[in-house]
């Protein structure tokens, strides 16, 4: 189950930022820099350019994953899984870095808050599906569901990946 929901999201993700469809390249760019906590307007440590170079390797590794994958599946040799159980310090902490990470991209000059203030149906849909899908795949992980938390992981990365190509190529830099 690993191998689709991995294969899936790193294809989609690499083919899209490798080929900076629709300017996705300068935008992701753009987004991990904003996303990272406690970064001043300094200058950046990687380009655009190390950005695509890598999604390259994810579009060329992603079919071959998604490929295996499907294979396994075919063949009946998936299987869900379920994680050990965790303990109840993992899930404060958890949920603490889980309460920082949201705080962070959603205060006043948090990424997602700026995604959905400037944002439409589509972009505020996807926006909402990011968060929620990250609190689904904590809340997954805490209670050891390995095959929905994998699911909820390739759904966020699809409403990150829908955000990601939201805005025409020219206002990437607007992050």
């Amino acid at each position: 189950m690993f191998s689709l929901v991995w294969g899936t999201f790193a294809t989609t993700l690499g083919w899209v930022v490798a080929a900076d469809f629709r300017g996705a390249a300068h935008r992701f760019h753009a987004f991990s820099h904003a996303a990272t906590p406690f970064v001043g307007s300094g200058a950046h440590v990687m380009g655009v350019g190390f950005f695509r170079l890598v999604a390259g390797l994810f579009a060329l590794i992603g079919p071959i994953v998604l490929v295996t994958g499907l294979l396994e599946l075919w063949r009946g040799e998936t299987e869900t899984f379920s994680l050990p159980p965790v303990g109840g310090w993992f899930v404060l902490v958890q949920a603490v870095i889980l309460g920082a990470a949201l705080w962070s991209f959603w205060r006043r000059s948090g990424f997602l808050r700026r995604q959905w203030d400037v944002g439409s149906g589509p972009r505020r849909a996807a926006v909402a599906g990011v968060t929620a899908l990250t609190v689904a795949f904590t809340l997954l992980l805490a209670l050891g569901s390995g095959t929905w938390m994998l699911a909820a992981w390739l759904l966020g990365g699809l409403c990150g990946i829908a955000l990601l190509l939201s805005d025409p190529a020219d206002s990437a830099t607007d992050v």
